[in-house]
This record gives structure tokens, sequence and C-alpha cells, in this order.
């Protein structure tokens, strides 16, 4: 039996949902349909043809983008915070990211956290040139991160590993540095000792 109680929003959240686990190309308005246990020319009424409904994704991925919000209190603990945050939503959805960034909207989509950002670096006393740089610098470190986060995750088992690569010599008879780079990367920490450490450098009145 097919719903007859159907919402907008309960369909983006279903085809969202889809192409979050599988990707763009597993979303078909039938496979939708099941998913929400209802016809077809339900979700035609609702959203449109396929393309209608990417298109919705992708202004909802932009919107939900823009609620990132800082908290702290101080600018660089702000600023870290929006770091997470952009991580962590940038993370939850690479293929609807991906979307975006396809429909040439990717810039649209980070005003709002570059704004918070902004707002951030004036706190803490950068003005112009230096204010727009530290803004870049700490978006690039986030987008960067992400990325390579993602390769690393989605890379085959590599043959030779890190374990067999670093031994005495490659090193440089650190055997503390070798222990250390043979184990897996812990990317929350790392994440954020590069960020703090980005982010006291940019507001550092020496610099």
């Amino acid at each position: 039996m097919s719903r007859t109680a159907l919402t907008r929003d309960e369909v983006l959240d279903a085809a969202a949902g889809l192409v979050r686990q599988h990707g763009p190309d597993a979303l078909t308005m039938r496979k939708l349909a099941t998913e929400l246990g209802t016809a077809v020319t339900s979700i035609y009424w609702h959203v449109g043809n396929r393309e209608s409904l990417l298109d919705a994704l992708v202004e909802r991925t932009v919107q939900e983008m823009g609620a990132i919000r800082p908290y702290g209190h101080t600018p660089a603990a702000r600023i870290e915070s929006v770091a997470r945050r952009l991580r962590r939503e940038l993370r939850a959805r690479p293929h609807l990211i991906a979307m975006v960034h396809e429909r040439g909207l990717t810039e649209r989509m980070f005003l709002p956290a570059q704004r918070a950002l902004v707002h951030e670096v004036h706190a803490a006393g950068l003005r112009g040139a230096r204010a727009a740089e530290a803004v870049r610098a700490v978006q690039f470190q986030i987008v960067g991160f992400v990325l390579v986060e993602r390769n690393r995750e989605r890379a085959p088992v590599q043959s030779p590993g890190e374990d067999e690569l670093w031994g005495t010599e490659t090193a440089e008879h650190d055997p503390d540095l070798a222990r250390a780079l043979a184990r897996p990367a812990d990317p929350e920490r790392l994440f954020t000792r590069s960020v703090r450490a980005l982010v006291e450098s940019l507001l550092s009145p020496g610099n």
C-alpha cells in the first residue's frame, strides 16, 4: 500500500540518505519510492524529475553547510570550532559535497563558514590582506585534510605498508619516530593539533 501523507522534506531526507550511502548514481525514483513506501508518481509530484531532485539536494546541502556557528571564549577557540565542525560536515556527506562542486556552487557553500572566520580574525585584530590570508589558510587546511583522509580511506591495502617502510634507516636512526610513523595515524588528534598550530601562527602578533 502506498503512503498518502508524504512531505517534500521526507522525500529529500530519504534521497539524501541514499546518496550518502551509495552515491548519486544509485538514486533512482523507483528506489526512492520503495524506500519511502509510496508510488513513483508521488515522488514526482513532490520534487519533479530526477534532475530537479538532485538540484534540490544540492541546494539543501548548501543551506545545511551554512548552519555552522562558532563557539568558544576566544577568537582562536572559535576558529578551531568552525574548523572542526566544517571538517565533520564535509566528511558526513562526501557525495553531496561532490554534487555541489559539480554544479559550480562550492564557493557559495563555503561562504557562511568563511564569513564566520572573517568575524573571528577581525576580533583577533587582523585586517585586510592578512585577515584574508588567515581565512583562506584555515579553509585550505580543512579541505586538504579531508581530501587526504578520504583518499587514505578509499585506497587499497598498501604493500608495503607504513609498518614495513619505517625502520632505523628511513627514520634516520630515530627508533621512536620509526615506531610512531609505523602506527596508524590518529586523524582527530592530528587535525586538532595541526589546526591549533596554524591558528596560533596566523594570529600571532609577530606574523
